[in-house]
């Protein structure tokens, strides 16, 4: 009964000073709200690069050519790469569940008086599978068609409206580069990524890519799916053995291939989202210090106009520890109550962005709670000494005080 006591009374002296009390809260609200605001974001954020890097398969490494130098300086990337790489690495290393190689380049094409310039993919039907690309009508070429060098093409959805708008585009004539191609397929819709579009190329037969198209032996990258993500690398450790070995490079001699472990990027990635994620938090959290100084303010001016209300207390019969108590409970309904209701704009705000503001935000449990948890450790804080200075003070000197 005396804590509710307490309780009511606190209530009673918030609420005799409501514009007073309303902006004390302003501090804890905003504090808080950008608290949740903010991890939202980094969460949505981190989201977002998650799935951006999951659609381009799992377990991957991707294997590229280095870069040629001149003295200190590195120019164009060298021509080393080539299939009978990619056959050796397969057959060698194990561990491999799938590899294609590629040769990928910008070039122009066009159907009717429509053209656009997108990107020309040369590889082997095992690319899709490793890239986790899906046909959506027609079918992918196969072995034939590379050992034919055939001029055939699957396309991507963004290639399909640029090209034929709504109009199907299966069995139609395309020109890659001046020369015609039959499309044979429609890739499926996978969606723009956070490095590129892989809806917008064209899949072509390597054969045909350097025989035809390109005039080109070298290949430009060598993609790799790993079996289990445990034994990344050691696969990464015998590509990299095979390559130096067929390239005759030098035990001191530096690779002229890079090996790209999408297992680090995903890891890097988390990293980097974690540290944005905990300065968005740190700035605002700025802001609910500020809000805390702002409440253990005004409960010095609130013990100051009540000293002798509170002489009276101690008069008839009130502890120290009772006003210690009435002070620290009204700071902390300030705080909570200013939480509670930053929670509430926080998670609006998170809701706008993600509605109007086309950006990707999760609001998590974990992030209430954090915020909760900074009101009331902030009432705590603010609020211990001036309730410890409202109960250390003398009941003679509190009742002569006008």
């Amino acid at each position: 009964m005396l804590f509710l006591q307490i309780i009511r009374t606190a209530y009673r002296g918030i609420l005799a000073n409501k514009m007073r009390t309303s902006l004390t809260m302003l501090g804890i609200i905003i504090g808080v709200g950008s608290i949740i605001a903010m991890l939202s974001i980094g969460e949505g954020a981190k989201m977002q690069v998650m799935e951006s890097i999951s659609r381009f398969g799992t377990n991957l490494l991707r294997v590229r050519p280095g870069a040629a130098r001149l003295g200190h300086i590195r120019t164009s990337n060298v021509e080393t790469l080539t299939i009978r790489d990619a056959e050796t690495i397969a057959r060698e290393v194990p561990g491999i569940r799938r590899i294609a190689p590629a040769v990928a380049r910008s070039g122009q094409t066009k159907f009717s008086n429509k053209n656009a310039t997108t990107m020309i993919t040369g590889t082997t039907p095992e690319y899709i599978e490793i890239n986790n690309f899906q046909v959506a009508d027609g079918r992918f070429f196969d072995e034939t068609d590379i050992k034919l060098v055939k001029r055939v093409a699957a396309i991507g959805s963004t290639v399909r409206r640029d090209l034929f708008g709504e109009s199907p585009a299966l069995g139609e004539e395309i020109k890659i580069q001046g020369q015609t191609f039959r499309i044979i397929a429609v890739m499926a819709e996978k969606g723009q990524s956070t490095f590129a579009d892989p809806d917008d190329q064209i899949f072509i037969p390597i054969s045909t890519s350097q025989r035809r198209l390109f005039y080109q032996e070298h290949i430009n990258d060598i993609n790799i799916q790993v079996e289990d993500a445990s034994r990344i690398p050691a696969v990464k450790e015998g590509v990299e053995r095979v390559l130096r070995e067929r390239h005759r490079i030098a035990p001191d001699a530096e690779s002229d291939f890079t090996i790209r472990d999408f297992t680090e990027m995903v890891k890097t990635w988390q990293e980097t989202s974690r540290t944005f994620t905990v300065l968005l938090s740190g700035i605002a959290a700025v802001s609910l210090l500020v809000g805390g100084i702002g409440v253990m303010n005004i409960m010095l001016v609130s013990v100051t106009e009540r000293t002798k209300e509170i002489g009276i207390r101690m008069a008839v019969g009130a502890r120290r520890k009772d006003i210690l108590s009435q002070f620290l409970i009204e700071a902390l309904v300030i705080t909570v109550c200013g939480g509670i209701i930053g929670i509430i704009t926080g998670t609006s705000i998170a809701i706008l962005l993600s509605r109007f503001g086309q950006w990707d935000t999760v609001i998590t449990v974990w992030s209430i709670v954090l915020g909760f948890l900074f009101s009331v450790i902030v009432g705590l804080v603010f609020g211990i000494y001036p309730a410890r200075k409202a109960s250390l003070l003398d009941p003679i000197e509190a009742l002569r005080y006008e």
